[in-house]
């Protein structure tokens, strides 16, 4: 590699120490990062706004604007105070039986939208719920942004990585449904018993609190019935939308924006009222850190990393599967998994031609990418975002106590992906 890609690398690594050290705030390393990306050359203006793999992905920064947007109309109805008291009382106030809950309607929801949105519709459900229970809420937090990685494996819209190779590998919907759908199940249930080994144990029973939450009246929440009705008909849209991406082609960005902006325009709540829950300093971070990726990119760091990975297997198919697997998993713990798929989709495409045009390595790259995504803070948007919400709720959830709990269910659906690939596809 060239001297300047040495220097973005250090770059790098200095940023995401500080990322995860937590010495200066995340939002002033990712920006500073990125500063000094663009001040070396590393990276210039065409490519950090305007490339596709190696520039700041829009997609996903307006995803998130519109969702945040239409998150913040939803709540002046009280429909997430109506959920918190239906979920706590499905639960009977026990708060191990609301984490699980509340984690498979994470995984479902995430399946059929993107994960980013779940987050966003859960996390202030569950501040409420616990609130009321007198129970710590960053293991909820924790095990949901968990659930939705693992949940928005299994279909083409729920994770925006299979979006990426789904249009790199011209797969459809149905073929996520069929190789990723049922082994995320088994995951799912996987995940609910690692949920008690972690934070079962911990999570007391208050009868007093349960009972309290047993005698209230979920419809009383609602604050505002016609708007709660606008709300759900628009957001219903956008969830069709989502679903029908095959067919209606219109990116995930665009139909958020679209709801956000029909939903402020046709409703009494104000601009100041539908923005105020965007959470503007998780954008400014997602862009530095897309900026600082992308000059890896353009220096040919991640690409030569990924060729070395891909070397080391020597051309045979159930290696390089396992060792694209394994990759995946590992860099999208390091970096984003949105631009390491971007950038990694066009070497897999030509192993998979090279290789007869078997998939098998498309479904590597999508689990490695997405399980991958659970190991850190900083491995998938959700978890960003679920950490951008927690702070600022006044439950801050540093980088270590999301990472901790990360790396162990990111090392156990690894390691029972590799024997599914292999049984499925290899043999």
């Amino acid at each position: 590699m060239s001297v300047l890609a040495w220097v973005s690398v250090a770059v790098f690594l200095a940023a995401y120490a500080l990322i995860a050290t937590e010495k200066i705030h995340r939002v002033a390393a990712a920006l500073g990062g990125a500063g000094i990306m663009l001040g070396i050359h590393a990276t210039n203006g065409e490519a950090a706004f305007f490339s596709r793999h190696a520039g700041i992905d829009w997609n996903v920064i307006f995803l998130l604007l519109g969702m945040m947007v239409i998150v913040g109309v939803l709540k002046q109805t009280g429909v997430f105070e109506y959920l918190a008291i239906w979920a706590a009382k499905r639960a009977r106030g026990r708060p191990f039986r609301l984490m699980v809950l509340l984690v498979l309607i994470t995984a479902a929801a995430s399946a059929l939208l993107d994960n980013v949105t779940t987050v966003l519709l859960i996390a202030p459900v569950t501040f409420l719920v616990c609130e009321r229970l007198a129970v710590k809420a960053a293991p909820f937090l924790i095990a949901e942004a968990m659930a939705s990685n693992i949940g928005g494996a299994a279909t083409l819209v729920g994770d925006p990585p299979n979006i990426i190779i789904a249009s790199r590998g011209g797969l459809s919907f149905n073929d996520f449904l069929i190789h990723m759908a049922p082994l995320v199940i088994v995951l799912m249930a996987v995940f609910v018993g690692l949920c008690w080994l972690m934070f079962g144990r911990s999570l007391r029973y208050d009868p007093d609190r349960a009972e309290e939450i047993m005698a209230l009246d979920e419809r009383e929440a609602i604050a505002d019935r016609r708007l709660l009705w606008q709300s759900l008909a628009v957001l219903a849209l956008v969830m069709a939308a989502f679903v029908l991406h095959p067919v209606l082609h219109y990116e995930p960005s665009v139909v958020a924006l679209l709801g956000a902006g029909v939903l402020v325009a046709a409703t009494k709540v104000t601009t100041e009222q539908a923005i105020a829950e965007v959470e503007w300093p998780t954008l400014v971070f997602f862009a530095g850190l897309f900026v600082m990726v992308g000059a890896l990119v353009e220096t040919g760091v991640i690409g030569e990393l990924s060729k070395a990975a891909v070397a080391t297997t020597s051309g045979q198919l159930a290696a390089t599967t396992m060792g694209l697997l394994g990759i995946s998993a590992v860099l999208s713990a390091i970096v984003d998994n949105i631009p390491y798929v971007a950038t990694m989709s066009p070497i897999v495409e030509h192993l998979v031609q090279a290789n007869g045009g078997h998939d098998v390595l498309w479904w590597a790259l999508a689990f490695g990418a997405d399980l991958g995504g659970n190991a850190t803070a900083v491995g998938a948007a959700a978890n960003v975002v679920v950490l951008g919400i927690a702070a600022r709720n006044g439950t801050p959830i540093s980088f270590w106590q999301f990472t901790k709990y990360g790396l162990i269910v990111t090392v156990v659906t690894v390691v029972l992906v590799a024997p599914y690939l292999w049984l499925r596809y290899l043999l």
